[in-house]
């Protein structure tokens, strides 16, 4: 197979993937990564899933000293180039004016998701399964549509400072503490 199929086939992979953290391991049954994710909705600012960051990296420069760029390494290459650009779109759509209508959609379906709609809109890089699954409402949701549209970007630091220091990693109350509790 062509290695760009494989890699996009990786980006599609990680769509699936975010779905099923958003959807269901966050709001869908009890587990802890919704303890993780509840931060998130209470406080906007922790937008980055640092935890992971360090792990994949790691997963990944083994992988590639192991298996070069063989086809699962590119599979996965593709699947953590959406984790990246998941995490690009999250931080813009807390804390940037949209620069273009994808943006815009993305932004008002992941601002819907937080103000309202909490069981809905779990893809924030796609709708994709979100329409495939029947979270993605076809009506009756301009009235909070309306609400987000105004929607000031958030301003101030986010959780990315903990990179600096490795205690996250073993500290659970720390990501309880982001949020201000």
């Amino acid at each position: 197979m062509d290695t760009i199929a494989i890699f996009a086939l990786g980006l599609l992979a990680w769509t699936f993937i975010e779905y099923l953290i958003h959807g269901w391991l966050s709001h869908t049954f009890n587990t802890f990564v919704g303890e993780i994710h509840d931060v998130h909705h209470r406080d906007p600012h922790a937008i980055f899933t640092i935890g992971a960051w360090l792990p994949i990296m790691i997963l990944w420069t083994a992988g590639i000293a192991l298996f070069r760029f063989d086809s699962a390494m590119v599979f996965f290459t593709g699947a953590i180039a959406g984790f990246i650009a998941y995490e690009t779109i999250h931080y813009r759509i807390h804390f940037s004016r949209p620069s273009c209508a994808i943006e815009e959609r993305l932004r008002e379906r992941h601002l819907m998701h937080h103000h309202g709609a909490p069981q809905r809109y779990f893809g924030v890089t796609s709708p994709l399964w979100d329409l495939i699954f029947a979270t993605e409402p076809q009506s009756g949701m301009d009235r909070l549509r309306a609400s987000v549209a105004d929607t000031v970007p958030l301003t101030g630091r986010t959780n990315v400072r903990l990179l600096l220091s490795f205690h996250y990693l073993r500290d659970r109350e720390r990501l309880r503490g982001i949020a201000g509790e």
